[in-house]
């Protein structure tokens, strides 16, 4: 009779009923979790093999451009080879390319691994400068005139001019990288500074522009080039079309700089206001007060001239800035988003007077 009823009793059902179900969750928690944890170890494993894979391909590089350097250091008589120049030349577009490998996976490399390849890509520029020095003869000093090619420009207070792209009006130990040769605009004050670059591979092809002590200037760059120096720049709006390999800027102050690349670097900048697309992490040092927001530049060509730097998709990298001075896990105090309700509309280059849409 006890067993009847025990076996009748609907509380004693429910309780084992209820324990079945409690095993069972219990189970599915357990897969979920090992599921979870072998997700998690195999994703730093996945990284760090891509780490390790970037880091063989850049030090196989590295290791091949030191050793042509050393070879055509060794090479006797080098001021009657002709051969020579033509190396270095390759070496300097070897270290382009390396330089842009790193912004391409700058993104999925720790900043340590960053830091450190962008600090040997700036030595191995350094050792091809002192390299070209030694073994390629200097050209004699003489009074003769030369053309040079001539750039316009428009200046709202002057009318248009003719600005000589090579002028040294700002000594090149000023800047951290080989500004002698390259052509730009420099020493300017309140003037429109417009230059439209040739398609890239043409024998006029501009492979590095600066911009350097510059004030209340604004400057407007159409086409392709290769990389873009920036220095001393204040109170300035600086509009530029695709750049191929890095940007770097050097002190600016209260400026708007509109630019697409695969890298930019920013250092000392201050109360400045960037809007950008890039293939990697926008990197800022030793900056405050600066905003990012997305590129907004139009021209006549502008889509074709950004397919072709292989910056047609946006990334979205211009709000994942990295500020090499602050290392802790909370948000740098140094840079921020640049609110929409203040941000400029589309800008439009293609005329004398830059157009910008709401």
């Amino acid at each position: 009779m006890e067993e009847d009823d025990h076996l009748s009793n609907p509380t004693s059902t429910a309780d084992s009923s209820d324990s079945a179900l409690q095993r069972k969750h219990a189970a599915m928690i357990e897969r979920l979790s090992n599921l979870h944890q072998s997700r998690s170890t195999r994703k730093p494993e996945s990284d760090s093999n891509s780490t390790s894979s970037f880091l063989s391909r850049f030090s196989e590089s590295k290791n091949s451009i030191e050793s042509t350097l050393s070879r055509i250091r060794q090479t006797p008589d080098p001021h009657s080879n002709p051969t020579l120049k033509p190396e270095l030349d390759n070496i300097s577009l070897s270290i382009s390319n390396l330089e842009k490998l790193v912004a391409e996976n700058s993104f999925s490399l720790p900043p340590y691994e960053v830091r450190t390849c962008l600090k040997t890509v700036a030595d191995l520029k350094q050792i091809v400068e002192q390299v070209t020095c030694d073994v390629i003869p200097k050209k004699k000093f003489s009074f003769k005139n030369k053309s040079t090619k001539k750039t316009t420009t428009q200046s709202d207070d002057l009318g248009p001019r003719v600005l000589d792209n090579n002028s040294q009006n700002v000594e090149s130990r000023d800047l951290g990288f080989k500004v002698l040769d390259s052509p730009g605009f420099r020493g300017n004050e309140n003037e429109v500074l417009v230059k439209e670059f040739n398609n890239r591979g043409s024998d006029e092809e501009i492979r590095e522009f600066v911009l350097s002590d510059l004030r209340g200037c604004e400057v407007r760059l159409m086409g392709n080039i290769r990389a873009l120096f920036v220095n001393k720049l204040i109170d300035c709006k600086v509009y530029v079309g695709p750049v191929f390999g890095s940007v770097l800027i050097e002190e600016a102050k209260d400026c708007v700089f509109m630019m697409a690349s695969h890298q930019i670097r920013i250092h000392q900048a201050k109360r400045c206001d960037f809007y950008l697309r890039v293939r990697s992490r926008p990197i800022v040092e030793d900056s405050n007060g600066v905003r990012f927001a997305p590129y907004c530049l139009k021209y006549d060509g502008i889509e074709k001239n950004l397919e072709e730097a292989n910056l047609g998709e946006e990334t979205g990298n211009w709000s994942n800035v990295d500020d090499f001075k602050w290392l802790r896990a909370v948000q740098s105090p140094n840079w921020s988003i640049l609110p929409e309700n203040e941000r400029l509309g589309v800008v439009d280059i293609s005329t004398r007077d830059a157009k910008i849409s709401c």
